[in-house]
């Protein structure tokens, strides 16, 4: 799995969530961390673990086609 900038790899939690229409606190708990660590990863806190970001890139594949496009850009390596 490829490393992505801290930058991206923020703005994907962000677009994500918002992909998936879930609260902070749904996402979190999608993901099996605490509504604490999603809102410091989207406040700019802290980054995700390379575990959490395989996690993630886990959910994007999941998603089929509508999370393909996320998957492209923030995992171009991925394909």
């Amino acid at each position: 799995m490829p490393v992505i900038k801290r930058l991206e790899s923020l703005d994907l939690i962000r677009d994500l969530r918002q992909q998936l229409n879930l609260s902070q606190k749904q996402f979190a708990a999608k993901l099996g961390v605490s509504f604490k660590t999603v809102n410091r990863w989207e406040n700019r806190h802290t980054v995700p673990s390379r575990i959490a970001l395989k996690l993630i890139e886990e959910m994007l594949r999941q998603m089929g086609e509508p999370g393909k496009s996320l998957l492209n850009q923030y995992f171009p390596e991925a394909e």
